[in-house]
């Protein structure tokens, strides 16, 4: 399947396939001040860890999503950890040039988080820039969304800075990291946005 092993390279991070020897990685990154992870469950501690790494090996395995961990490219220091996920394959029907497609139609980007040290830095930007150039350029996607927990105003900043087009409200649509459900704002980007979007993130990390 096309979806599988993917690494994507750039000059601040890898996101690399996630696997249980991120474990001890993704357990150091999350340590630290709780509050800068009020919105998003995160694992805390070798076992959330271990068995967050579990959880999404299993949808990656269903063909449901595509896990990363985030690493510092310069020591490979796991920062923390992103996904593809949701991943829709349409029916396209025999005769249709896209008939047979083995990548993905559309799909969200998600379940982002960073050690608080990377919090600021290049490393979330140049992840988005990575994720949604193979998103649009390599799988030739549709469409790319994200939802984000509706109080959470600087993530909401952040995707409309980089031309996501805000859909509306999911109402308890996901569950919140305090174990409710959660409002979810809604954004997404589609194939014809793309080239602005990508130079919005240019932008961005060039100032960075």
């Amino acid at each position: 399947m096309a979806t599988e092993n993917i690494v994507l390279q750039g000059r601040h991070v890898r996101l690399e396939p996630l696997e249980q020897r991120h474990v001890d990685g993704l357990a150091a990154a999350s340590a630290g001040d709780p509050s800068l992870y009020r919105w998003s469950p995160v694992p805390q501690g070798k076992i959330e860890a271990a068995d967050y790494i579990a959880s999404a090996l299993v949808w990656r395995n269903a063909g449901k999503a595509v896990p990363f961990a985030t690493v510092r490219a310069e020591d490979g220091v796991v920062l923390g950890s992103t996904r593809f996920f949701d991943l829709e394959r349409w029916s396209w029907p025999q005769g249709h040039p896209l008939h047979g497609r083995d990548v993905p139609d559309a799909c969200e980007i998600g379940y982002t988080w960073l050690t608080g040290s990377a919090i600021r830095t290049p490393a979330n930007t140049e992840a988005k820039l990575l994720m949604l150039t193979h998103a649009f350029e390599k799988w030739e996607v549709l469409r790319v969304c994200f939802h984000t927990d509706v109080r959470n105003q600087r993530s909401r900043a952040a995707l409309e800075r980089i031309g996501g087009q805000f859909e509306g409200i999911l109402r308890a649509h996901r569950m919140a990291a305090d174990f409710i459900p959660r409002d979810s704002a809604r954004y997404s980007i589609v194939a014809s946005e793309w080239p602005g979007a990508k130079q919005r993130l240019i932008q961005l990390l060039d100032r960075t």
